[in-house]
C-alpha cells in the first residue's frame, strides 16, 4: 500500500507539528517508520491508529526528540509540548501538588506563578482535595489526570498522548476522554494522540490517520464530521459507526497489503 501525504487544515490555523518525509531505522536494521509526511494544526485533535509494531511509538518519540529520525524532517516547538505517556510516570516521594509542579519547577517558573497555574491545572483535572496525597494513594485514573495537569501548568500549544488510558477499565476510560475533551475545548491546543481503539480514535478526533503495517506510513486519513461537545451518547449513533467502520476497513486493509 503507497504513502499517503496529508497536510493540516488550510483554515489559517498555526501548524504545531510536522513530519515531512520522515523514516527511522534502528541500528540494528529495524526499519520502524518508512517515509511519513502529516501536519498537526493547532486547535487540531489527530489521532494515529495502527497494527501493534507498526511504529506508532516512534512516531512521538521522534516528535519528542528522543530519537532522531533517519530522512527527512520534524518542525515542532519542543519548548511548548506537553506528553503524557502510557505510564503516568510520577515520582513516589512526592505528593500530587508536587508531581504535578515538577515540570514548571524545572523550568525555573517564579513561585507564585507555579502555586497559581498547578492549582488551577489540578483544578481542570477534577483533584482539587487530593493535593497532598501521594501516588500510592491514587487510582490509575486519578495518576492519569496527574500526569496530564503537570503538562498543563506549562500551557503547551501541543500534547502528545501515547496510549494514556490503554491501562484503565472500560469506564474510567470514557470518562477521562470526556473530561480529556473538555480540556482540549477550553484550552485550544494541537492534540497527536496514539491509540489502539478506533472507538477512541473517533470519539476524540477532528482527524484520524491510519498506518500501515511496519515500517510504518501514513496510509488513510478521515475528517471526523462531528461537532464539539461530544456526548457519551454519539458513541450509539449510526453516523459514529460508518466512521468507525471506514477506519476499521482501513486499518484492515493496510495491514494485509
Amino acid at each position: 500500500m503507497t504513502e499517503l501525504r496529508v497536510s493540516p487544515p488550510t483554515t489559517g490555523s498555526t501548524t504545531v507539528l510536522t513530519f515531512d518525509e520522515v523514516s527511522k531505522t534502528f541500528a540494528d536494521g529495524t526499519q520502524a517508520l518508512g517515509r511519513t509526511s502529516f501536519g498537526v494544526a493547532a486547535g487540531e485533535f489527530v489521532s494515529v491508529v495502527g497494527p501493534s509494531g507498526c511504529g506508532k511509538s516512534t512516531l512521538l518519540r521522534v516528535a519528542t526528540g528522543l530519537e532522531r529520525p533517519s530522512s527527512g524532517s520534524v518542525t515542532v516547538d519542543r519548548n511548548s509540548v506537553g506528553y503524557v505517556f502510557q505510564d503516568a510516570t510520577l515520582l513516589q516521594w512526592r505528593t500530587v501538588r508536587s508531581n504535578v509542579g515538577l515540570f514548571a519547577e524545572l523550568d525555573r517558573m517564579p513561585q507564585a506563578a507555579l502555586r497559581r497555574r498547578v492549582s488551577e491545572s489540578l483544578d481542570l483535572v477534577g483533584l482539587t482535595g487530593f493535593e497532598d496525597k501521594y501516588p500510592k494513594q491514587l487510582s490509575g485514573g486519578m495518576k492519569m489526570r496527574a500526569s496530564l495537569a503537570r503538562s498543563l501548568v506549562m500551557d503547551p500549544e501541543l500534547f502528545l498522548f501515547d496510549e494514556p488510558f490503554g491501562a484503565l477499565d472500560e469506564i474510567t476510560r470514557e470518562r477521562l476522554n470526556a473530561e480529556l475533551l473538555g480540556l482540549f475545548q477550553s484550552k485550544g491546543f494541537g492534540a497527536l494522540f496514539i491509540t489502539h481503539s478506533i472507538y477512541e480514535a473517533v470519539f476524540l478526533s477532528t482527524r484520524v490517520l491510519v498506518m500501515s503495517a511496519r515500517p510504518g506510513r501514513i496510509v488513510a486519513s478521515f475528517d471526523v464530521p462531528f461537532a464539539y461537545p461530544r456526548s457519551h451518547e454519539l458513541r450509539f449513533d449510526p453516523g459514529f459507526a460508518a466512521v468507525a467502520g471506514e477506519v476499521s476497513m482501513a486499518l484492515r486493509t493496510s495491514n494485509n497489503g
